[in-house]
């Protein structure tokens, strides 16, 4: 069976019936947890990006809460997890400044949580990583933001 192209799929979405699309968006949501997450976003959360960045924020900060600090092995691969979770509601919303806001907000966690991140290579570099992507999600917002995010970036 092949996929059909974006261009395909919009052309005959606007040929089809509201009664239809209405249909197939609740077939999409029904079908994949992701796609119902995904519509939760635009149809509740889209409109209101602060409380939509508290939420996430709360989610993480209760992700770290739970986290395994005996064992670095467990830490990691909790880490990774909190990460993903960021980074899946960072794609809905589609937003530099949600990205940039949220992986701070992550590496302001993993620094104030006492894991000792910096005496393992792969947590270190996890780190790192994410300080790069902050710096490139800052290079397409506005000055103003920019300056406001660089300001809590500097603690990190």
């Amino acid at each position: 069976m092949r996929t059909a192209s974006i261009q395909e799929l919009k052309q005959e979405l606007q040929a089809s019936s509201q009664h239809k699309l209405l249909e197939l968006c609740l077939r999409l949501a029904k079908f994949k947890k992701e796609n119902k997450e995904l519509l939760t976003f635009l149809l509740f959360e889209a409109h209101d990006e602060e409380a939509y960045l508290n939420g996430v924020k709360e989610l993480i900060d209760e992700a770290f809460a739970e986290l395994p600090k005996a064992n670095l092995y467990l830490t990691k691969k909790s880490l990774r997890k909190i990460l993903r979770i960021a980074n899946r509601y960072v794609k809905y919303a589609g937003s530099k400044l949600v990205e940039a806001t949220l992986l701070i907000h992550f590496c302001r966690k993993m620094k104030t949580s006492g894991i000792p991140y910096t005496k393992s290579t792969v947590l270190n570099n996890l780190y790192e990583m994410q300080l790069k992507k902050i710096h490139t999600a800052l290079q397409s917002l506005h000055e103003d933001i920019q300056y406001d995010l660089r300001k809590e970036l500097e603690g990190l």
